[in-house]
């Protein structure tokens, strides 16, 4: 593949603007926005949609391990645990995602505090009505692909409320810009693991992880959607091997990626060992991807970027522009009518 190749096919340059991705989440990180102030958060729900409802995905990720509970809300109602004690943090790129814009609208009959991020829209408008806390933060390229710029702004405005440490989020970004010099266009050879992926992937593929890179999985799932416009599975790999994995027998026309943690528990190391085996003995060929060292925000953000750019390396092979997702602007005219 050629530079030359991805300028014919992706017309609206994507490529470039994940070539910025280290830059935008020490931008945004360092941006000087005002903390949100408050006490006595117990519980976290995170609503948002597509590229929007990675965040809450991430966080809940890095929250697994503390005493803050969290949902995250891919739809129209918080759950019933909401309380004063709740704290709700909607999202939306665009600002029009009527999903999230529903949950705002309807804050008045919550006693929970409410915060709302997006690049303006319908979302700045109700809580300007409502009195909410908004912060605005411009689209980049498109909402999957604004992800850093939205993603480090959550987590510096929850400073004070996302128990996570400067050092790991700063830690996260020279991960970034790591991975950046790995994956990006300026490196199109062998040694690019995104570009080897894409290469290698013709088929539906089936992408196995552990639960504590369920982020990572989701993201890869909706940006071969979106990007790659191809049908996809992903499945946890201790669930997969109580049912998914008797669908091998069949030998589907599938192929099998294998998200693993650098540190893993030990019983899940123990099943991955167990699982390659098994698709070895059928004779099931597979990837591996790694999430390399460091705290869980690193981890996931390494893998998110590494296969993200795999979507679109996949999308440039196969002819295809990565960027136009008709279909879902089919389903919101449909809505808005």
């Amino acid at each position: 593949m050629e530079i030359s190749d991805i300028q014919r096919y992706d017309s609206e340059k994507m490529y470039e603007a994940y070539d910025n991705w280290p830059k935008l989440a020490k931008e945004y990180y360092e941006k000087d926005f005002s903390k949100l102030e408050i006490d006595d958060v117990d519980h976290i729900v995170f609503a948002g949609m597509g590229g929007s409802g990675t965040i809450g995905d991430i966080i809940s990720s890095i929250l697994s391990r503390n005493n803050i509970h969290v949902n995250v809300v891919k739809g129209y109602l918080l759950p019933k645990t909401v309380d004063s004690n709740t704290l709700v943090v909607t999202t939306s790129v665009s600002g029009n995602t009527t999903e999230i814009t529903s949950i705002l609208k309807n804050s008045k009959n919550s006693n929970a505090r409410f915060i709302s991020f997006s690049s303006g829209g319908n979302l700045e408008k109700i809580s300007r009505e409502n009195n909410i806390k908004h912060v605005k933060i411009p689209q980049l390229h498109s909402p999957r692909a604004s992800l850093p710029s939205f993603l480090y702004s959550v987590l510096n405005v929850l400073g004070n409320i996302i128990p996570i440490k400067k050092n790991d989020v700063m830690e996260s970004i020279s991960k970034l810009e790591q991975t950046r010099k790995l994956v990006s266009s300026s490196n199109l050879n062998e040694k690019n693991p995104s570009l080897s992926l894409a290469t290698w992937l013709k088929n539906i593929p089936i992408i196995y992880y552990p639960w504590g890179l369920q982020a990572a999985a989701i993201r890869f799932k909706n940006s071969l959607q979106e990007n790659a416009k191809i049908h996809t599975i992903s499945e946890d790999v201790i669930e997969a091997c109580h049912n998914g994995i008797v669908a091998w027998e069949n030998k589907p026309n599938v192929q099998p990626i294998l998200i693993q943690g650098h540190d893993d528990y030990v019983k899940t190391k123990e099943r991955w060992k167990i699982f390659k085996e098994f698709l070895q003995s059928k004779q099931i060929d597979f990837k591996e991807v790694n999430s390399g060292e460091g705290n869980i925000l690193s981890k996931i953000m390494h893998l998110i970027y590494l296969l993200d750019y795999s979507t679109i390396y996949n999308a440039i092979e196969s002819k295809i522009d990565p960027s136009p997702v008709e279909s879902i602007e089919f389903i919101k005219k449909r809505l808005n009518n």
